[in-house]
């Protein structure tokens, strides 16, 4: 069953309720940021929450790439089950098709890369990848050959994902989702999600996860405590230092906290790093301030978002203006009031 975690009032953790009403107006200001959950978790307390009507907090979102902060979990506990190791070639996974990848620097490829991004190609490879075996994506990914060695450059691509997520879930038996869910989802309390398949049968593992707000809260916490959940280490510390660290460099990204370097299926921001998915999911995790931000959302300009954080957010936290009394009762006013606005239209047919 899922279980919530404890709630706190934002000035009791040392957060400043005027800060998140500052976030909130600035996103409000911006007609082409369409937010629909708000969660802010200090101290492991939840300090504010928020759902833009017709979301609500039981619904489960689409997290797009955000996906891949919990494939990159799954890996966690597939290496530490023997399931797979980081400098595995990929190619020694898949002994069917082997003798068609020949290669070099194909063949040379391993976990670790498909795991940062490193595969050693410059380009989104999912395209030729189905081109070359639509119904094998791994098998038309390795018969693309990369155009640098693996782990010397960063191209953001699906088929490094799901070649990691095909990798666990073959070697497991089962799909992500059953095989986290006495691992992750159960002790976690996290109910039940959803996982969109890719062929030929698996789950994406790259996007098409479906989870609650605070479900991705949840993951980011785990993070923050280093793998650590009620007392038990779930996931190796060591894992969790690697995969939010920089494993490549990819300083030709055009925002800024787009190349700050790339972790193991995390970026990292210009203040800590985070889980990131289209058109605005993202977990933000701040370790220096023992912070989760998560936002589900619908928006073009993501950066625009985490610059927000930056300016609204973060100055907030560890300080508490004068006055955090009134805007407490403001705050709770507000979220509890959020809602979309409905779409504009006309009668059809005007008679």
């Amino acid at each position: 069953m899922p279980t919530s975690l404890p709630r706190s009032r934002p000035a009791d953790q040392q957060v400043d309720p005027a800060a998140i009403l500052r976030f909130l107006d600035a996103m409000e200001e911006r007609p082409d940021i369409e937010l629909h959950s708000l969660m802010m978790v200090r101290h492991g307390q939840v300090v504010a929450e928020g759902w833009w009507a017709p979301y609500s907090a039981g619904r489960p979102h689409l997290l797009y790439s955000l996906s891949k902060s919990f494939t990159s979990t799954a890996a966690a506990f597939a290496q530490a089950e023997g399931l797979l190791d980081l400098d595995d070639a990929v190619i020694s996974h898949f002994a069917e098709f082997a003798a068609d990848i020949t290669d070099p620097r194909s063949r040379s490829m391993r976990i670790r890369h498909v795991a940062s991004m490193a595969s050693g190609h410059t380009r989104e490879m999912l395209p030729e990848a189905l081109g070359r075996d639509r119904e094998e994506p791994v098998r038309g990914f390795l018969l693309s050959p990369p155009d640098r060695d693996p782990g010397t450059v960063f191209a953001y691509s699906q088929p490094c994902t799901y070649t990691l997520a095909s990798i666990i879930q073959r070697n497991a038996g089962m799909p992500l989702t059953r095989y986290l869910r006495p691992r992750l989802f159960d002790p976690l309390g996290i109910g039940h999600v959803g996982w969109q398949t890719f062929p030929p049968g698996r789950e994406q593992g790259f996007s098409g996860l479906h989870a609650r707000t605070e479900d991705i809260a949840k993951l980011g916490l785990l993070y923050l405590q280093e793998g650590r959940w009620e007392g038990a280490q779930l996931i190796p510390a060591k894992w969790v230092a690697e995969a939010t660290s920089e494993q490549v460099a990819n300083p030709a990204e055009p925002n800024p906290d787009w190349r700050q370097g790339y972790g193991f299926q995390f970026w990292m921001s210009r203040h800590g790093y985070r889980g990131d998915g289209a058109f605005g999911q993202f977990c933000v995790v701040l370790p220096e301030h023992d912070t989760v931000i998560v936002t589900t959302a619908y928006t073009l300009d993501m950066q625009a978002v985490l610059d927000a954080m930056w300016a609204h957010l973060l100055p907030g936290l560890g300080t508490v203006s004068p006055g955090a009394g009134s805007a407490h009762d403001q705050l709770g006013d507000r979220l509890a009031r959020l809602k979309l606005p409905a779409c504009p239209g006309a009668p059809a047919p005007a008679g």
